[in-house]
């Protein structure tokens, strides 16, 4: 696979040796910026959105002389990976490894719950579940998880208040819920 094109599900390895798999690529509702939409496979599984031509760069070698690599971001064969790479193609698999294979001082227990959460509603297409799914979360929601959310669905939540952010999470949802509900008909 030729540098600069990443896709959905593909695993690349940061210059300073992390791995991260590509959720997506979406563009900035405002800017129409290109961004990379990608998640961490170690520690809490964060997810992260970069610029497309920042992701695609070459490293800084001036900020980073030592560094031997040539891109930031470089796209690693799947069979090519090893056993210490943990890649998560499923819910089920996020669970299992949250659960059972972290120990409780790498994920705070109270996280574990809202993390499970969030990635069913990733995973989910359907504008109905998700509204389900953030109600319920309600009283684990962070700004992280709302900035993640939103991104995931193309929509920008402004700073301030978590309960403001909140409530403008669930209104984008109920209008993508009427807007999906009423499209086809």
């Amino acid at each position: 696979m030729p540098q600069g094109k990443p896709m959905q599900g593909e695993i690349y390895r940061h210059f300073k040796n992390k791995m991260y798999q590509i959720v997506g690529v979406a563009t900035h509702s405002e800017t129409r910026e290109k961004l990379v939409i990608y998640q961490a496979l170690y520690g809490t599984y964060g997810i992260y959105a970069r610029p497309y031509d920042m992701f695609i760069s070459e490293v800084d070698h001036v900020k980073y002389p030592d560094v031997k690599e040539t891109y930031r971001f470089t796209y690693v064969d799947p069979e090519t990976l090893t056993n210490q790479t943990p890649v998560v193609e499923s819910k089920e698999e996020l669970d299992s490894t949250l659960v059972h294979e972290y120990p409780e001082t790498e994920v705070d227990p109270e996280l574990k719950g809202a993390l499970i959460q969030f990635m069913k509603f990733l995973d989910t297409d359907n504008m109905d579940e998700k509204y389900k799914i953030l109600i319920d979360m309600r009283s684990d929601i962070t700004d992280q998880l709302i900035d993640n959310m939103a991104a995931s669905l193309d929509f920008v939540i402004d700073d301030g208040p978590l309960d403001k952010r909140y409530e403008e999470l669930l209104t984008c949802v109920r209008t993508r819920q009427r807007f999906e509900t009423n499209r086809f008909r």
